[in-house]
């Protein structure tokens, strides 16, 4: 299916900020197919019990369950710039008791409403391209990051992204040496690099190959 200009834009509009019904129907469609990189990304933040976990954008949170089976006594922070997220976000605890603490918040997308030092794992799948000052942002995940802990930030590379038709001014678009340069003008540093490759039908119904990059941050030295 073809979709027009307008129906593209909107499409853009909805996947940096899901709102209203047309942003609960695009949360499930990020969620069907974002659903790999972010399982891959729980995977390799290597949860452990009793750790503090940050979610940055986490959609309609359709990965809960995921995530929290991965170990006990778990505490889940998702933060969101989009009401309508964090209202389907919360409907996953409905009729569900989790033996971990899980919490949805809004944030405005820059300061993090938490404490210094405070999260021992951070990560965020597919926000990147919106991140409106991503070396400032950077700095608020480094200040919150506790001592030895790890972030995560999950991206489809450069090239993959550029031949989607609904990819516009809203997205800025990385590439491993584009992390590399933004990761290295904060307190950060790249501890690892993980590069998949995956079939994943796209927001317009196109099966296409989707290579992505976990990219795993630690505190500098």
């Amino acid at each position: 299916m073809e979709l027009t200009k307008e129906e593209l834009q909107e499409l853009e509009n909805q996947l940096s900020c899901p709102t209203g019904d047309k942003g609960i129907e695009t949360a499930i469609l990020m969620n069907n197919t974002n659903i790999g990189m972010t399982k891959s990304s729980i995977d390799a933040l290597h949860i452990a019990n009793n750790d503090v976990v940050l979610e940055l954008g986490h959609g309609n949170c359709g990965h809960l369950d995921y995530l929290l089976k991965k170990a006990s006594k778990l505490s889940y922070i998702g933060l969101e710039i989009s009401e309508t997220m964090k209202l389907e976000a919360q409907k996953q605890l409905l009729n569900k008791e989790y033996f971990s603490e899980v919490s949805f918040k809004l944030y405005d997308g820059k300061k993090l409403p938490l404490e210094d030092k405070s999260i021992q794992k951070i990560f965020t799948v597919n926000t990147l391209y919106f991140w409106k000052n991503p070396t400032q942002f950077l700095e608020e995940i480094s200040r919150v990051l506790s001592e030895n802990g790890i972030c995560i930030v999950t991206f489809a590379q450069k090239d993959f992204m550029q031949k989607l038709p609904f990819v516009g001014n809203n997205f800025k678009l990385y590439n491993t040496t584009d992390i590399e340069l933004l990761v290295k003008h904060s307190s950060l540093r790249i501890s690892q690099l993980l590069h998949r490759t995956e079939k994943v039908k796209t927001k317009t119904g196109i099966l296409v190959d989707r290579h992505f990059t976990i990219a795993i941050l630690k505190h500098k030295s």
